[in-house]
């Protein structure tokens, strides 16, 4: 099997219930100096790092002082990001993924997802609608942001118009840990009120510590955050395709994935 073919191969299998977040090595920098991030997918914030593929990409950029930059990248490349900022400042890399879709053919196995993930009375609505329980099929699309301190890492994160998206009211390499880290959760730019946030938290030696909290009527929650821990942040929704929607007319229900990745530097 040619190398082209396997990549193919591997892009389309499916990834049941995990997370896809922007890793990696080192979340701070210094400008002229080369950023490499990956696109890993998995659980617990551990998982396997992916390859680049145009097909499953959307929009892939990333924002530093007010300008935007597409990210530049090549079949099948590992790891997917490489961008080398010119100035110092808070970089936002923001991924967007086309959808994919994947089919539970028992319903154990959706239900264990929407009660993970608190998705709501999603049996009531499935059997209201009357569909049967077994092959049940689920677009899903992935909308991952990454913040990189470079050099003296000024600035803030903004909204970027993402159907879903988190957005850090503080920055993590500047503000004081000890005050927490306000972050708000959208959807289509409101506030998501009494949103599940998962929280991914990092410890220098690779453990890692998993706990939730909801947001309030604005969105908002404010994480307990530690010198020199990463952090990944992960909420998602389920919703009925529209009519129109890519994959919406074949699939019985769409959700939508929001993380964030960055850490905080060592006090």
């Amino acid at each position: 099997m040619s190398l082209l073919v396997f990549l193919a191969f591997f892009a389309a299998q499916p990834s049941l219930a995990h997370e896809l977040w922007i890793d990696g090595k080192n979340f701070q920098g210094q400008s002229d100096e080369t950023i490499r991030l990956d696109l890993r997918n998995g659980q617990n914030f551990k998982g396997s790092a992916q390859a680049y593929f145009k097909a499953r990409v959307k929009s892939f950029y990333w924002s530093l002082n007010q300008k935007t930059y597409q990210v530049e990248a090549r079949m099948g490349d590992i790891p997917a990001f490489l961008a080398t900022p010119a100035e110092d400042g808070l970089m936002v890399v923001v991924y967007e993924s086309t959808p994919s879709s994947l089919t539970y053919r028992d319903w154990a196995k959706f239900d264990a997802f929407i009660q993970h993930k608190d998705l709501g009375p999603i049996e009531e609505m499935h059997e209201a609608r009357g569909l049967l329980k077994t092959n049940v099929k689920e677009a899903y699309h992935r909308y991952s942001k990454a913040l990189i301190g470079i050099g003296a890492a000024q600035g803030a994160d903004q909204r970027f118009g993402l159907e879903t998206e988190f957005v850090l009211l503080g920055n993590p390499y500047r503000d004081d840990p000890a005050q927490g880290l306000a972050v708000q959760i959208l959807y289509r730019d409101a506030p998501r009120a009494d949103a599940q946030i998962e929280i991914f938290e990092k410890a220098p030696d690779g453990a890692v510590k998993v706990s939730l909290m909801r947001s309030n009527a604005e969105g908002v929650a404010v994480i307990d955050i530690k010198s020199g821990h990463t952090y990944l942040l992960d909420a998602v929704l389920l919703r009925v395709p529209e009519p129109n929607a890519a994959n919406g007319s074949l699939a019985h229900w769409e959700s939508l994935w929001a993380a964030v990745t960055f850490a905080v530097p060592e006090g």
